[in-house]
């Protein structure tokens, strides 16, 4: 309740600390190559800017073209409209069931719906000023930060190393949805010019950006299509959207993905659903993006750091638990341990 009630700045800082993560195998890449730090913080920080701030700019082209593309389909949304209420009133439907029914159907609505859309994306792109800032402090401190958390760990290597295995998983995580996602929105972007559904483009940087939501992201992509199939060339076009979503994305993003995040990351199928209905009621549309790296961190700072609760990580995981050793006496096993040495010292 706490995080909900101050989400408009944890969410956006929540971001940059993941995407500043994102960016830190190729900030390492260049130290490696002789790149002085500053340089390849710089050029890490310039990377993940490029590619935010060209994915918003990407967003409000392609909503700002659908704006102008919607309302000339009002004329054919109105003849579906009398079409589908001549075939219910042959199949018995009365008069005044069709109305009640028929006053939901407007696509003014729509239009009410991309105006809020527009608007939030205004939202977002002051919100993306602020995660761009804070991008901006996070690479300074990361080119010092491995340092402190190698002194950190001297005194608390349990923490030093949950927090370690948090910043491996939400790499790895990214790195399975962005690849994920370019298969998925190039294949979608293929289907849809083949379909000549109007701006393909569009609708492949949707399917794109939704694989980074858990198990409900093909939905959300596979919709506005649809849709736009049926409002240009009927209901035939549109069943071949959707078939041709549920074969590519429902097998690839409901299938196979789950299973290699849950792999890469450490959480189950289940676990990964439910995190995504709690973050998106704590912080919001961003919540629901990030809802795997912040289970990740939850579950570092409160499972993998605490030796006695680390036990639970084995009912969480979605990767496969080595094979237990046949025919083991846990007196034996735990007699061929090294004794542990007492330091005097407690920790609480």
């Amino acid at each position: 309740m706490g995080i909900r009630t101050f989400s408009d700045i944890i969410g956006p800082v929540f971001l940059a600390l993941v995407l500043t993560i994102a960016v830190s195998p190729l900030r390492r890449l260049l130290v490696r190559r002789g790149v002085r730090t500053w340089l390849a913080a710089l050029i890490a920080l310039v990377t993940v800017n490029v590619f935010l701030l060209g994915m918003a700019a990407a967003v409000a082209y392609s909503v700002a073209k659908l704006a102008t593309l919607l309302p000339t389909y009002q004329d054919k949304f109105a003849e579906l409209v009398d079409d589908a209420r001549g075939w219910l009133a042959d199949h018995g439907v009365g008069e005044q069931q069709l109305q009640a029914a028929l006053e939901k159907l407007d696509l003014g609505k729509f239009f009410d719906l991309l105006q809020s859309l527009l608007s939030g994306l205004v939202g977002t792109l002051s919100d993306l000023s602020f995660v761009v800032i804070v991008l901006f402090f996070m690479a300074l401190d990361a080119t010092q930060f491995p340092d402190r958390l190698r002194e950190a760990g001297r005194d608390r290597p349990d923490i030093i190393n949950a927090l370690s295995g948090f910043a491996r998983g939400t790499t790895r995580y990214l790195i399975v949805c962005t690849v994920f996602g370019f298969v998925v929105a190039a294949i979608d972007v293929g289907v849809l010019y083949l379909l000549d559904i109007p701006l393909p483009w569009l609708w492949g940087l949707l399917a794109f950006i939704t694989n980074y939501i858990p198990n409900v992201g093909f939905f959300i992509g596979v919709v506005p299509p649809a849709l736009l199939g049926l409002l240009d060339q009927g209901v035939a076009t549109m069943l071949w959207v959707i078939a041709a979503y549920c074969v590519i994305n429902f097998i690839i993003q409901s299938i196979i993905q789950p299973k290699v995040v849950g792999d890469a990351v450490g959480l189950s199928t289940t676990l990964s659903f439910l995190s995504l209905i709690v973050w998106a009621w704590i912080l919001g549309p961003v919540g629901a993006v990030l809802a795997i790296p912040a289970s990740l961190l939850v579950k570092s700072v409160l499972i993998d750091a605490d030796p006695s609760t680390r036990w639970l990580g084995g009912l969480i995981s979605g990767g496969q638990l080595p094979e237990p050793a046949e025919d083991t006496d846990p007196a034996e096993t735990s007699a061929d341990l090294p004794p542990v040495e007492d330091s005097g010292e407690r920790v609480g």
